[in-house]
């Protein structure tokens, strides 16, 4: 068989590291030698002897489901194998969460993860119901978080010196250390008057980074 198609660009070769690798910009490969989790329905391919099981329900999954942000169910991946994620086609890429790291993200960016992180429900200080959803995603432990992103995302130093203002649609996620609360950048009078369409931003202050698709999130892609 011969034509673009099969060329060395599309064509998937032997895995060459275990784990969570980036497989090309709009796919995530993973190779299973254990657990891992991913959100459900992520799944495009998979070879070698693999177990998809949806993740536990009961007060605690309903909570886990809650915390990863608009209801996101998740799976447990078993086994032996690889299996290749992606989510519409959009971009994908991997956070190296270290050993005192932590990293707060919306449950709509959550791709896939190494089951030895953690994570726990985060109330978003400030940003209540207004901030895409009262609950976020805050990943700690040591492993790989595999996320997706419409467009190339922005990531935006956050200094003492220089707090950052973000769309609460727009917003993945940021990195320990930052503070939040809700901004207005408008008069009420504005407000009354039509607005400016940007009422409401989240505020981040304090020392680290956040990151910002280059898109507001429509009610479809909650």
């Amino acid at each position: 068989m011969k034509g673009d198609l099969f060329s060395s660009e599309h064509m998937v070769g032997p895995a060459t590291a275990p784990g969570m690798t980036v497989e090309n910009a709009k796919t995530i490969r993973y190779a299973v030698n254990g657990e891992m989790h991913a959100r459900q329905g992520a799944m495009i391919a998979y070879r070698g002897n693999l177990q998809f099981e949806r993740k536990g329900q009961g007060v605690g999954g309903m909570l886990k489901r809650a915390m990863t942000g608009e209801g996101l169910p998740l799976m447990a991946v078993r086994g032996q194998g690889e299996a290749w994620f992606a989510h519409e086609a959009q971009n994908c890429f991997i956070v190296e969460v270290e050993p005192g790291d932590e990293f707060t993200v919306n449950g709509r960016n959550v791709l896939c993860f190494d089951a030895s992180l953690s994570y726990r429900i985060a109330t978003v200080k400030g940003a209540g119901i207004a901030g895409g959803g009262l609950f976020n995603s805050v990943f700690t432990g040591q492993g790989r978080l595999g996320l997706v992103c419409e467009g190339s995302p922005l990531v935006l130093p956050v200094t003492p010196e220089y707090p950052v203002h973000v769309d609460t649609d727009a917003v993945v996620g940021w990195t320990a250390g930052l503070r939040t609360s809700l901004h207005r950048s408008q008069s009420l009078g504005s407000m009354l008057r039509g607005g400016s369409g940007e009422a409401v931003q989240l505020m981040l202050e304090g020392q680290g980074y956040v990151v910002v698709r280059p898109s507001e999130v429509t009610p479809q892609q909650s």
